[in-house]
């Protein structure tokens, strides 16, 4: 476990979700708290509908809760308007989704720069290209997702997140796209980063072969974490 795990990174108080629909409310998640500390790899478990994603969702920013609240590096993200939530993440998180969230009309290279261009960052196709070579991916730099097999699109991504050497990544499901044999491939490359770059992981898995190389698992059941707490 790394060295530096005494500061949490993230602190989750009381959290929940509600949404209301037609005459009911539905509560998605309810009474959720946790802290994360410094370059921990933290898995969040559970079975399909039981909030694992809008946990993640609202971790980071792009969601609001009902209650509670979530602070980002002693960041209240509840007190920032939508502008201050996107800097927020534009300058501390990266993101693996199961579906890629690749731009089709843009190439592997210009896919990995984007988040650099978007920060104003000096000599961002360098640091991509840089980035792509060190997933295994420097001959691909100008194919379209298209032209990419599953685990060719998931390494853009995964260099995408990583290009900005962001304090905290979030991964929804990196895998679940993925045969074993590649998925166990993206696995290895996503611990060799985090291990090099020293961010703290949150994951979103089903895969146990992935959650086995946590720190820590964080289960949800039903809206409610049912272990995992500090």
């Amino acid at each position: 476990m790394p060295d530096n795990l005494a500061q949490s990174i993230i602190r989750v108080s009381e959290l929940g979700k509600h949404v209301t629909t037609g005459a009911s409310e539905l509560t998605i998640l309810s009474g959720v708290s946790f802290e994360v500390r410094a370059g921990e790899a933290v898995a969040i478990v559970g079975v399909s509908g039981s909030g694992k994603s809008t946990l993640l969702g609202l971790l980071a920013g792009l969601d609001t809760p009902s209650a509670g609240s979530v602070r980002i590096d002693g960041h209240d993200i509840g007190t920032l308007d939508e502008d201050g939530r996107a800097a927020l993440r534009g300058r501390m998180i990266g993101f693996v989704f199961q579906s890629f969230q690749l731009l089709p009309a843009m190439t592997a290279l210009e896919n990995v720069m984007l988040p650099l261009e978007l920060a104003g960052a000096d000599d961002a196709q360098t640091a991509a290209r840089l980035m792509l070579e060190r997933v295994g991916l420097g001959d691909r730099t100008h194919h379209y997702p298209k032209q990419l097999s599953g685990g060719e699109q998931q390494r853009v991504a995964i260099a995408r997140a990583f290009v900005g050497r962001p304090r905290l990544l979030f991964a929804d499901e990196p895998t679940g796209n993925l045969d074993t044999a590649t998925g166990a491939q993206v696995i290895n490359l996503l611990f060799e980063l985090n291990r090099e770059s020293g961010a703290t992981l949150l994951l979103v898995t089903h895969d146990e072969a992935l959650t086995r190389r946590c720190n820590r698992v964080l289960r949800i059941a039903a809206g409610r974490l049912v272990n995992g707490n500090l």
